[in-house]
């Protein structure tokens, strides 16, 4: 090999380094102590895809309640996003007896296919990452430790507004939604946030599933009067939601609350509440911790 080859060599190796840093480093190891493990799931259709899903696992055979997080959407490209795993609440929700499923969706990370961003159609985008979800619960409808008939969906950023998407489809078993400052933030595309706005409206209108929602004043992706609009249109199109506005979030941006050691505090207690009210976590699992 020449010099001049071997120093071009050098070069393109540093240039997809500094191109993909998450694709080109480890991911972490399995958390043995929560029965980590990664599986795939196939999701049939035309071209077909392979979905990532991350599982964390109580004790024992189960079978278990469901837990579904579904993961935000960082700037970039969403195949090197790293594999979501949201470790401190998905511990609390394992140490409450849920099997805790995390999806990657189409695009991100190792899951195939490509993300289907619809341009500014903001409703049809959180359907479409719905779709997705919806391959993942049917995979765990097969899965002896996983109770089907009661599942509670969450979600983060991109993955609350999918969530609440999902709502739409009356999926059995789905017995209620928790949104963490859901959204899509669409600035390429005029009058975003009216736009996000009529999307979850138009969700409101075709979901009957009760919901809990989770905003922030100083989330650094939306303004207080955004979500406010969203929950109004999601609530006055007949949406079952209630609202847990908590205000200035101290230990930094309200929009990463969910992941957040201090945000458990903030959510925990509600998601407790409202895990019991639509009958998916037995009060003996809270009374045992």
């Amino acid at each position: 090999m020449s010099r001049r080859f071997s120093s071009l060599a050098v070069i393109a190796s540093l240039t997809v380094a500094l191109l993909a840093p998450d694709a080109m480093a480890q991911s972490p190891p399995l958390d043995a102590r929560l029965r980590e493990q990664i599986i795939s799931v196939t999701k049939p259709g035309l071209f077909g895809s392979t979905l990532e899903v991350t599982i964390f696992s109580p004790p024992g055979d189960g079978p278990f309640p469901l837990a579904v997080i579904n993961h935000g959407k960082a700037s970039g490209d969403p195949r090197f996003q790293a594999r979501a795993r949201y470790t401190l609440p998905s511990r609390s929700l394992v140490e409450r007896g849920f099997l805790v499923v995390l999806p990657m969706r189409r695009g991100f990370s190792k899951s195939t296919g490509s993300y289907n961003s619809v341009g500014c159609n903001t409703e049809s985008n959180g359907l479409e990452q719905a779709d997705d979800i919806v391959a993942v619960l049917d995979h765990l409808a097969t899965l002896p430790q996983a109770d089907a008939t009661r599942i509670i969906v969450m979600g983060q950023s991109h993955g609350g507004m999918s969530t609440l998407a999902l709502g739409t489809l009356g999926r059995p078993g789905v017995k209620g939604l928790v949104n963490f400052a859901g959204g899509l933030r669409n600035d390429n595309c005029v009058a975003w946030e009216a736009g996000l706005a009529r999307a979850f409206g138009a969700y409101g209108r075709d979901t009957r599933i009760p919901s809990l929602w989770f905003y922030g004043d100083n989330d650094s992706y939306w303004r207080r009067d955004t979500w406010e609009a969203m929950y109004a249109a999601y609530s006055d199109a007949g949406g079952n939601a209630r609202m847990i506005a908590f205000g200035t979030f101290p230990a930094g941006d309200a929009h990463g609350m969910f992941g957040s050691r201090s945000g458990q505090d903030i959510w925990l207690p509600e998601f407790d509440r409202f895990a019991l009210e639509i009958g998916v976590l037995p009060a003996r699992k809270l009374g045992s911790q």
